[in-house]
């Protein structure tokens, strides 16, 4: 009789697509949604990398640029009023506001220097609200997928009992593939959230050490200015 089962359960197919398959309708909807969730979890990933990337290679040739000893109005009017580079948008909106405060007769409004530090200070969280928007999708997915993930092996274990009750019979044929399409959920609840909680913390990471370089160059830029305020 044992024989027979092993002979039995050796025949039932183990793939993943026949887990699936086999699976329940409210099962096969959370494994979806897994699914989903954890391709859309590595499109965010990879577009953060590459956006991160091109942002830290532009702060970088735009510093080498800033500090060449060109002035500061001959940079402004090459990049223009509206550049493309997070750290030009920076530099642009404190020049602007600096080339507004210009009086007619070439003197300064009063307060312009408090006025070109929330310029930037706007800037800067513009670009660092552009830097992190997906990341609480990271976030998200990383927390709930492993639950939705369990919800789905709890729906297949209870379909699995009933299943035996129905049938009166505990061999193994009859109960593994009920468990194991029940542990498929599971599986892919944490194959989507591992990767999300582990690219979201590194993200993070890199998302403020680069708004922390723009506040750094703010601040170098702002001092600058002071000083040509104070002359």
């Amino acid at each position: 009789m044992e024989a027979e089962t092993l002979a039995i359960a050796q025949e039932i197919d183990f793939s993943l697509w026949a887990l699936f398959a086999r699976a329940t309708l409210t099962v096969k909807i959370v494994m979806i949604m897994l699914i989903v969730a954890s391709g859309w979890s590595w499109s965010i990933i990879i577009q953060k990398i590459i956006n991160y990337r091109k942002a830290q290679s532009e702060a970088e040739t735009f510093d080498h640029a800033f500090w060449s000893g060109e002035p500061l109005d001959a940079l402004y009017d090459q990049i223009g009023p509206d550049p493309s580079g997070q750290s030009q948008r920076i530099f642009a909106s404190g020049m602007t506001e600096w080339r507004r405060s210009h009086r007619q007769d070439g003197g300064l409004i009063a307060g312009a220097h408090s006025r070109i530090d929330r310029t930037m200070d706007v800037a800067i969280a513009k670009e660092a609200e552009g830097l992190q928007r997906g990341l609480q999708v990271l976030a998200t997915v990383g927390s709930t997928a492993p639950f939705i993930g369990l919800f789905g092996t709890v729906i297949g274990i209870m379909n699995a009992f009933i299943e035996i009750a129905e049938q009166q019979n505990t061999n193994l044929a009859v109960v593994a593939p009920g468990i194991a399409e029940a542990l498929l959920a599971t599986g892919l609840g944490l194959l989507a959230a591992i990767p999300a909680v582990i690219f979201y913390n590194k993200l993070s990471a890199d998302s403020d050490r680069i708004v922390a370089g723009y506040e750094a160059f703010a601040d170098e830029f702002s001092t600058i200015l002071s000083r040509q305020l104070d002359s």
